[in-house]
Order: structure tokens, then sequence, then C-alpha cells
């Protein structure tokens, strides 16, 4: 097992007094079988005038936070210390074939298992993943017929780092897949989006993870891409293995190199820091995270 400390600081300058606002907040971890939360706090200026925990549709530990006096900025600073578990050692050959899943999570009249009622919501179209015939044309070398899903989420994640740049600034939240499929680059955020798409748009179930990786220098040898930043990567229904992790971005099956905030369907559903203001002039936003293995 692996522990970190992350530290995750957002900044709004607003260019004006603002003077009402709301904002939903995915910055406390998920836990789950292979994570714990050792230690968790937010430190806000200026104070909110109400604050609450809660959990989102999904499951994800959530803040909301209201603010009803002006204020011309708004700095937030999650801490946290979190234990990472290695995962199973589950061969991916050892899962169903993904033709075998696909049918699996189509509609049936007969009460489908529970593990694929929890899935079913992750094939659908959502807002930032549309079901595109492009993408699935662009996953058939990687589901190839009778291959195990796990294996051929495997090759997908393979099929995407060969084919496609990392270019930090390339993109924006609003860039769609078919757009980064035809330019071939994009970051972490589009490959996760596109991977998702080709699974979902054949049948399959994916979703969406937000979190973070571990800061590795460049001078290192193994220097992962998306340290100092939020990252994202894509969780697989992968039946009888469960959910199994991809990070397309490094071509790698996720491992204790990484830390999970929130998973959803897709951006929209965990972005860090989402908000309503009334009042503000230009904005101005800067993000800093910093990931350190301790213990």
């Amino acid at each position: 097992m692996t522990q970190y400390a992350v530290r995750h600081t957002t900044l709004y300058e607003y260019g004006g007094e603002v003077a009402h606002s709301h904002h939903l907040l995915h910055l406390t971890p998920r836990e789950f079988e292979y994570q714990r939360c050792l230690s968790h706090s937010l430190v806000l200026d200026p104070l909110p005038s109400s604050a609450r925990e809660d959990r989102d549709a999904f499951g994800n530990p959530i803040a909301r936070l209201e603010y009803d006096r002006s204020h011309d900025h708004l700095s937030v600073s999650a801490v946290m210390r979190v234990e990472v578990l290695p995962r199973s050692a589950g061969q991916l050959e050892e899962s169903e074939a993904w033709e075998r899943v696909r049918e699996r999570l189509r509609y049936h009249a007969s009460a489908p298992r529970p593990t694929d009622l929890e899935a079913c919501p992750f094939r659908m179209r959502s807002s930032h993943v549309p079901l595109k015939d492009v993408v699935e044309d662009y996953a058939r070398e990687a589901l190839k017929p009778g291959r195990p899903i796990a294996a051929a989420a495997h090759a997908l994640t393979r099929q995407i780092y060969r084919d496609f740049d990392y270019v930090p600034g390339s993109t924006t939240n609003r860039t769609s897949i078919t757009a980064v499929l035809a330019s071939r680059r994009g970051v972490c955020q589009d490959f996760a989006h596109l991977m998702i798409g080709c699974l979902r748009s054949s049948g399959l179930a994916a979703r969406y993870v937000s979190g973070y990786i571990r800061t590795v220098r460049d001078a290192e040898p193994d220097t992962l891409v998306g340290g100092d930043a939020s990252h994202a990567w894509v969780s697989v229904y992968c039946p009888p293995l469960g959910w199994v992790d991809f990070d397309p971005t490094n071509d790698c099956v996720v491992g204790e190199d990484h830390v999970t905030l929130a998973w959803g369907r897709d951006f929209g559903d965990v972005s860090p820091l989402r908000g309503m203001i009334v009042g503000g002039g230009r904005h101005k936003l800067s993000v800093d995270v910093g990931v350190r293995r301790v213990g």
C-alpha cells in the first residue's frame, strides 16, 4: 500500500464584486475497496455563509458552499492524506468476451443481475460523451471478435496512447470527442472521454474517474504524464473481474500511482469545483496541485 499527501488549490479572481454565489465541490477522496481517506480538510477564503457535506447521485462525497456577502475572490484548498491499496491481480484475459458483456447490458424483460444494473447508467450517452459511429469505428481495432472485455479495453488504452499526442492547451472542456479524434491531440480529460465514447458506442459500460497521479519529476526514469494537476482516466465494467481502471494518457492499468476523487458519467458530473455567481467581471482562474508520496 502507498500513502499520499495531496494539496489541491483553486483560486478564482472575479475582477469585481460578487454579491451571491453557490458552489459544488468534488474535492474529498472517495473511499472504496482500494482506497482509504486518512484525513481531509478544506481551507476557504473567504469563509462561506453556509457549508454542508453531502453525497451526489453516484455516491461521491461533495461539499456545498453558499456566499451571501460581497467578495471579489474565492480560494479553495483541499488538503488530504490518502492510502491507496494494491488492486486485484486478476488476469485481464479472465474476463468475459466483450460481445457477451454487451448482450448482458442490453435491455431484457427478465430482472438483470444487480451488478449489471449498476453498470447500465454508464453505457448511455452523456453531455460530454455522445454515441457516434465514428468513435465506434475507431474502437474496432481493439474490440476484436471474442476478445475478453478487459483485454480489449487494455488494447484500446494502448491504441489511444499510440495515436494521440498529449498537448496541454490544445483543447478546452467544451471540445468534442469527434474533434479530438480528428486532431489526434488533447489532454487526459479528452482521452478519457474518447475512450468512454468508444466503449459506450459499442454497447459497453465505462465511467469517468477524476483524481490525481503521483508527481514524478522529469529527471526520474518513470515519469508519468498528468502530475501537478487534476488527472482523469476510465473505469470499465469487466465481469467477472468487476470494474477495472485504465489510464490512456499513460498507457497503463491503474494501480497505486493513482488517487481517486470521484467517478461519474463524464467530467460534468465530477468537476472539482463548479458553481453559480451573481456579479463579478472578467474572471481569472489558477489551479495548483501537489501529490507527494509519504510514509
